[in-house]
Protein backbone atom coordinates (compact mmCIF):
# COMPACT_ATOMS: atom_id res chain seq x y z
CA UNK A 1 0.00 0.00 0.00
CA UNK A 2 1.29 3.43 -0.90
CA UNK A 3 1.79 6.37 1.44
CA UNK A 4 -1.31 8.14 0.10
CA UNK A 5 -3.59 5.18 0.74
CA UNK A 6 -2.14 4.68 4.22
CA UNK A 7 -2.72 8.33 5.04
CA UNK A 8 -6.30 8.27 3.74
CA UNK A 9 -7.09 5.09 5.66
CA UNK A 10 -5.60 6.50 8.85
CA UNK A 11 -7.69 9.64 8.40
CA UNK A 12 -10.84 7.50 8.07
CA UNK A 13 -9.96 5.48 11.16
CA UNK A 14 -9.30 8.56 13.25
CA UNK A 15 -12.47 10.22 11.95
CA UNK A 16 -14.44 7.16 13.05
CA UNK A 17 -12.86 7.56 16.50
CA UNK A 18 -13.85 11.23 16.61
CA UNK A 19 -17.41 10.34 15.66
CA UNK A 20 -17.45 7.63 18.33
CA UNK A 21 -16.26 10.17 20.91
CA UNK A 22 -19.30 12.39 20.25
CA UNK A 23 -21.85 9.62 19.71
CA UNK A 24 -24.96 10.03 21.82
CA UNK A 25 -24.35 13.62 22.90
CA UNK A 26 -27.51 15.70 23.08
CA UNK A 27 -27.79 19.38 22.15
CA UNK A 28 -27.03 20.54 25.70
CA UNK A 29 -23.90 18.40 25.87
CA UNK A 30 -22.81 19.51 22.41
CA UNK A 31 -23.19 23.14 23.56
CA UNK A 32 -21.51 22.80 26.96
CA UNK A 33 -18.32 24.86 27.16
CA UNK A 34 -15.44 22.92 28.72
CA UNK A 35 -12.32 23.57 26.61
CA UNK A 36 -11.54 27.22 27.23
CA UNK A 37 -14.43 28.94 25.43
CA UNK A 38 -15.25 25.85 23.36
CA UNK A 39 -17.39 22.77 23.56
CA UNK A 40 -17.93 19.96 21.07
CA UNK A 41 -19.84 22.22 18.66
CA UNK A 42 -16.94 24.67 18.46
CA UNK A 43 -14.40 21.86 18.08
CA UNK A 44 -16.32 20.47 15.12
CA UNK A 45 -16.82 23.94 13.60
CA UNK A 46 -13.07 24.51 13.88
CA UNK A 47 -12.31 21.12 12.25
CA UNK A 48 -14.71 21.96 9.41
CA UNK A 49 -13.07 25.34 8.93
CA UNK A 50 -9.62 23.81 8.55
CA UNK A 51 -10.97 21.23 6.09
CA UNK A 52 -12.54 23.96 3.97
CA UNK A 53 -9.38 26.05 4.14
CA UNK A 54 -7.03 23.22 3.15
CA UNK A 55 -9.01 21.78 0.21
CA UNK A 56 -7.84 24.63 -2.09
CA UNK A 57 -4.32 24.20 -0.65
CA UNK A 58 -4.34 20.58 -1.85
CA UNK A 59 -5.59 21.70 -5.25
CA UNK A 60 -2.71 24.20 -5.48
CA UNK A 61 -0.24 21.44 -4.61
CA UNK A 62 -1.71 19.40 -7.45
CA UNK A 63 -0.93 22.26 -9.84
CA UNK A 64 2.66 22.38 -8.63
CA UNK A 65 2.14 25.54 -6.59
CA UNK A 66 2.82 26.19 -2.92
CA UNK A 67 -0.20 25.12 -0.87
CA UNK A 68 -0.44 28.58 0.73
CA UNK A 69 1.80 31.63 1.19
CA UNK A 70 4.47 31.48 3.86
CA UNK A 71 3.09 32.81 7.13
CA UNK A 72 -0.55 32.61 6.02
CA UNK A 73 -1.54 30.50 9.03
CA UNK A 74 1.01 31.63 11.60
CA UNK A 75 -1.77 33.10 13.75
CA UNK A 76 -3.84 29.94 13.93
CA UNK A 77 -5.77 31.21 16.95
CA UNK A 78 -7.39 33.94 14.86
CA UNK A 79 -8.20 31.40 12.15
CA UNK A 80 -9.73 29.08 14.74
CA UNK A 81 -11.84 31.93 16.10
CA UNK A 82 -12.94 32.86 12.58
CA UNK A 83 -13.97 29.28 11.80
CA UNK A 84 -15.98 29.00 15.02
CA UNK A 85 -17.62 32.40 14.59
CA UNK A 86 -18.71 31.51 11.03
CA UNK A 87 -20.75 28.59 12.39
CA UNK A 88 -22.00 30.19 15.60
CA UNK A 89 -25.66 29.63 16.32
CA UNK A 90 -26.09 26.78 13.88
CA UNK A 91 -27.84 23.67 15.17
CA UNK A 92 -25.60 20.77 16.14
CA UNK A 93 -27.15 18.59 13.45
CA UNK A 94 -26.03 21.08 10.82
CA UNK A 95 -22.53 21.28 12.32
CA UNK A 96 -22.34 17.47 12.19
CA UNK A 97 -23.46 17.42 8.55
CA UNK A 98 -20.87 20.09 7.73
CA UNK A 99 -17.99 18.24 9.35
CA UNK A 100 -19.00 15.00 7.61
CA UNK A 101 -19.22 16.71 4.23
CA UNK A 102 -15.97 18.63 4.65
CA UNK A 103 -14.16 15.47 5.79
CA UNK A 104 -15.28 13.66 2.63
CA UNK A 105 -14.33 16.63 0.44
CA UNK A 106 -10.89 16.92 2.03
CA UNK A 107 -10.10 13.24 1.51
CA UNK A 108 -11.46 13.42 -2.02
CA UNK A 109 -9.16 16.35 -2.79
CA UNK A 110 -6.22 14.45 -1.30
CA UNK A 111 -7.07 11.30 -3.25
CA UNK A 112 -6.86 13.21 -6.54
CA UNK A 113 -3.20 14.06 -5.94
CA UNK A 114 -0.59 11.73 -7.43
CA UNK A 115 1.18 9.30 -5.12
CA UNK A 116 4.46 11.23 -5.39
CA UNK A 117 2.90 14.05 -3.35
CA UNK A 118 2.80 11.73 -0.32
CA UNK A 119 5.36 10.19 1.97
CA UNK A 120 7.87 11.26 4.57
CA UNK A 121 8.48 15.00 4.41
CA UNK A 122 6.09 15.61 1.50
CA UNK A 123 3.78 18.64 1.87
CA UNK A 124 0.54 16.79 1.09
CA UNK A 125 1.22 14.24 3.82
CA UNK A 126 1.84 16.85 6.48
CA UNK A 127 -1.11 18.95 5.39
CA UNK A 128 -3.59 16.07 5.30
CA UNK A 129 -2.36 14.51 8.53
CA UNK A 130 -2.43 17.89 10.26
CA UNK A 131 -6.07 18.64 9.43
CA UNK A 132 -7.31 15.06 9.36
CA UNK A 133 -5.87 12.08 11.29
CA UNK A 134 -3.71 13.93 13.83
CA UNK A 135 -6.35 16.63 14.26
CA UNK A 136 -9.15 14.11 14.76
CA UNK A 137 -7.05 12.15 17.24
CA UNK A 138 -6.25 15.28 19.27
CA UNK A 139 -9.87 16.33 19.59
CA UNK A 140 -11.27 12.82 20.10
CA UNK A 141 -8.90 12.42 23.06
CA UNK A 142 -10.04 15.76 24.51
CA UNK A 143 -13.71 14.84 24.11
CA UNK A 144 -13.26 11.38 25.64
CA UNK A 145 -11.43 12.95 28.58
CA UNK A 146 -14.23 15.47 29.08
CA UNK A 147 -16.90 12.75 28.91
CA UNK A 148 -15.13 10.71 31.58
CA UNK A 149 -15.49 13.50 34.13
Amino acid sequence: MGAKQELLEKAEQEYDELKAAIKGLDEAQMSQVWLGSWGVREILAHVTGWHREMIPALERLGRGEAPYPDGAYDDFNSWNARFVEARKGRPSAEILRDVDASHRELLSAASRLPEDHFGEGKPASGLVDGVAAAHYREHAEQIRGWRQH
